[in-house]
């Protein structure tokens, strides 16, 4: 039981407080997780890693040269946020564009990807790395469905010395891509672990039993077995992994013996024995192992083994210096502190100067934002029991506290001096959106309205063309973050057809005002048509036939925003000519009544 807190909803950032006080020469504080205190050469790629907290020393105990550039640390167990991450990753971004590599986690993917989107839209190159290195998770032909365990280390391990020795982006992602795939892993637990503040583990191992198959953020194996013996277990692991090498494997192996928890070293110790000898009986070479606590789970009793198959270059790689809290080999000499301050706060680093028209379109986007709010309001209980017959009924709540968050936002960037542009407006917006909601609906929406507030900027006048860029890019940003396609009963069976309308509307000669009107009712009667569908993603695809008849709640609550935000233009501007982007770069005259 983990014991020492103040508050348990305090514990996450208290401890990453206090590991950077621990750790002044390795690691400086920013918000969402830590950087590197020392320089980092100018041109370097930045390999960004993170995941929940409670897995010491993943995640921020591998920062330092020769491994991670930086870490964005999310709660216990849980993703950091979209722009956690885009701020941890904008800290550390050192000129050679960024690598994000983290588990295959679905909250992890959401908010890591739309954090990716954004980064991206403002230029600087980011690419990401799945880690899905833990057999018992998937099979070996749906390798790209496995989640992530201690295979983080060989991946983050590879990837930072190719980056630190000067390599391209590109020759950075290839690298950690290949150590990837080269890379199994296999875990067994002795008994659940417990979250701070919890009387109880999150699962229990009946007595003499072991779980074969654990996850790392408290998930139970995939099957119970009597409890062996030590040399039962190491035949247990090294015969599991050895069955499932890759197509390429060489006869150079890295051996990792990793602690979850409370398993003692001696024990890892006389483990690891028991299994080099059983590898090298295999005809394998064991090159540089590890065995200690590298992937933990706060005080899980259990353990994992994992495998990486070298060639020449991962070995190089491998092999390579590298000097952090947590992981040290070889000698790689002192680094000077940074002489800047490691991040300015985002104010000063974003100081935006509006234009009128954007500044008028800014307000537009916050009052928007307002109607967004009021029909999330006045639907919410009907959303949440929509959601409750295949799912977990908190769509309704989840979507009021993003648009409350974001409306806040909103509010409080166009009441800054010389306001604000509609990209600085709704991108505040979606950040909050998402870091409050949580959740896929949160980081979709999130990512989303950040897309559509980048694609409008910051100009010095607008038209029409701009209002379908940013339909575009609103729509792209959930497809490309959620993968969900037409006919997965999702938000999707109404967003495209509402982007495809009002696309098409407009390129036929329909004003903004005309085309919204179109793509809104599309929407709707689209949203109502799921009612016909079987869901093939979220949590309503395993209770299918229970959703059969009734409609999406995404794609619901998609219609009934885009309805209400036609209204709104259509009420505040009966001439649909007023609505047209070009108005939103008006004379001296129009400015006052227009905003």
């Amino acid at each position: 039981m983990t014991q020492i807190f103040d508050n348990p909803a305090d514990f996450a950032d208290e401890a990453l407080d206090g590991f950077v006080a621990a750790n002044r020469g390795y690691v400086a504080r920013v918000d969402g997780g830590v950087v590197r205190s020392t320089e980092v050469p100018a041109g370097q790629v930045a390999l960004v890693v993170g995941g929940g907290s409670g897995h010491y020393p993943a995640f921020a105990g591998l920062v330092g040269p020769g491994l991670a550039t930086a870490s964005a640390c999310g709660n216990m167990f849980a993703s950091p946020a979209a722009g956690q991450v885009y701020r941890v990753a904008k800290a550390a971004n050192a000129g050679g564009g960024v690598l994000l590599s983290y588990g295959n986690y679905a909250g992890d993917v959401l908010h890591f990807g739309q954090a990716q989107l954004r980064l991206n839209a403002e230029g600087i190159e980011t690419r990401t790395v799945l880690v899905t290195d833990d057999i018992a998770s998937a099979p070996l032909e749906q390798i790209e469905k496995r989640r992530g365990i201690a295979g983080d280390l060989t991946v983050f391990k590879v990837a930072g010395a190719a980056a630190e020795a000067g390599l391209t982006l590109n020759d950075v992602e290839e690298l950690a891509i290949r150590t990837n795939y080269r890379t199994r892993s296999l875990g067994v637990a002795f008994e659940g672990c417990t979250l701070p503040g919890a009387s109880e583990p999150l699962f229990h191992v009946p007595a003499g039993q072991m779980s074969l198959g654990l996850g790392i953020h408290g998930e139970p194996g995939i099957s119970e077995h009597p409890m062996p013996t030590a040399s039962e277990l190491a035949e247990l692991l090294v015969s599991r992994l050895l069955a499932d090498k890759p197509h390429d494997a060489g006869d150079r192996v890295v051996a990792i013996v990793n602690g979850l928890g409370t398993v003692k070293y001696d024990e890892l110790f006389l483990l690891f024995g028991k299994i080099e000898k059983l590898l090298v009986a295999a005809g394998l070479t064991v090159v540089e192992p590890e065995c200690g606590e590298l992937v933990t789970s706060l005080d899980m009793s259990g353990l994992s083994l994992t495998l990486l198959w070298l060639d020449d270059e991962l070995e190089r790689y491998w092999g390579a210096p590298a000097d952090t809290p947590a992981f040290r080999k070889g000698n790689l000499g002192p680094r000077r502190p940074r002489q800047q301050a490691l991040v300015e706060t985002a104010e000063a680093a974003d100081v935006e100067h509006p234009t009128a028209a954007a500044a008028v379109l800014g307000l537009r986007a916050a009052a928007i934002l307002g109607q967004v709010r009021d029909v999330v309001v006045e639907h919410e209980d009907e959303l949440g029991r929509l959601d409750a017959i295949a799912g977990d009924g908190d769509h309704g709540i989840g979507m009021r506290r993003g648009v409350d968050a974001a409306v806040t936002a909103a509010e409080q960037a166009v009441a800054l001096d010389g306001g604000a542009s509609a990209a600085r407006v709704l991108t505040a917006a979606g950040e909050a959106w998402s870091e409050r909601a949580g959740g896929t609906s949160g980081a979709l929406w999130g990512s989303a309205v950040i897309a559509a507030g980048l694609a409008l900027g910051n100009r010095e006048d607008y038209s029409g063309a701009d209002a379908a860029a940013a339909v575009t890019a609103f729509a792209d940003a959930i497809t490309e973050l959620g993968k969900a396609e037409p006919g997965d009963k999702t938000m999707v069976d109404a967003l495209l057809p509402f982007k495809d309308t009002f696309v098409t509307a407009f390129d036929d000669g329909a004003s903004v005002a005309g085309a919204l009107a179109e793509a809104a009712a599309a929407a709707q009667t689209a949203a109502e048509d799921t009612a016909k569908l079987r869901p093939l993603k979220g949590r309503a695809r395993p209770l299918a036939e229970k959703s059969l008849g009734h409609a999406d709640p995404g794609a619901i609550s998609f219609a009934l925003i885009t309805a209400r935000i036609s209204a709104h233009l259509n009420t505040e501007h009966p001439d649909t000519a007023e609505i047209d982007f070009a108005s939103a770069n008006p004379g001296p005259a129009q400015q006052g009544a227009q905003a």
